[in-house]
């Protein structure tokens, strides 16, 4: 009698490196973030010491910004939906080099998520505003400064930018990731949580952005002992 043995096949965890879109996507999303940054100021009307900024003031000059309302909703709403890619990219990156026990995956995929949710809620009054700005039957003068003080607060929330970001250096600890994006990350995320923390909260937005820009670039251009299977 002859008997034959099958042998179930072997499974490779990974023969080729997963793809890099969603790193090309945070650069998208970071420019997209900090154009939020500079439309919102630009929508918001200059203050200078010892004048009284009236709500009839803010009405007026949106109405002569509506085009600027919409590419500042655009350039949000589109940071806002693409960082959720980043964030499910970045987890996926780090939970292959850190495994399934880690926190750190999901920290930074939590932290991003706080952003991109921050992102969108700063979208939320826009067509509100944008079709009833200057119509007192619709909006109350009080309503426009609310809406301005809306527009220039709710999108530069990057406290969760900053978790994520030290998430990252962390993870450079056990070599998870380069150690120059390690570097970067500390740098960067640690500023941008204190200043989330503090007072100054909004200014947290510039550092923020700025690490996901670099960082995006980093896993674009280099992670190169990724992407070889050494990790």
């Amino acid at each position: 009698m002859t008997t034959t043995t099958e042998t179930a096949p072997s499974v490779s965890t990974r023969q080729h490196p997963a793809s890099r879109a969603w790193a090309a996507t945070g650069i998208v999303a970071a420019i997209a973030s900090l154009a939020s940054v500079y439309l919102s100021m630009t929508l918001s009307p200059e203050y200078v010491p010892g004048s009284v900024i009236t709500s009839e003031q803010i009405d007026a000059g949106l109405m002569a910004q509506q085009p600027v309302i919409v590419a500042f909703h655009i350039v949000t709403l589109l940071s806002g939906l693409l960082l959720v890619v980043v964030a499910a990219g970045l987890w996926r990156r780090l939970r292959a080099a850190l495994g399934p026990e880690s926190l750190l995956p999901m920290v930074a995929f939590a932290g991003l998520l706080l952003v991109a949710v921050a992102q969108v809620l700063g979208t939320g009054l826009d067509t509100e505003f944008l079709f009833g700005v200057g119509d007192s039957a619709i909006n109350l003068p009080s309503d426009i400064g609310f809406y301005s003080h809306w527009i220039a607060t709710i999108p530069w929330l990057w406290a969760g930018g900053g978790l994520a970001a030290i998430a990252v250096g962390v993870a450079q600890r056990s070599r998870a990731v380069p150690s120059w994006i390690g570097f970067v990350s500390f740098l960067l995320g640690v500023p941008t949580l204190l200043l989330a923390a503090s007072p100054l909260q909004y200014m947290a937005a510039g550092p923020g952005a700025l690490w996901l820009l670099v960082v995006s670039i980093g896993f674009v251009a280099g992670d190169r002992a990724y992407r070889s299977g050494a990790l």
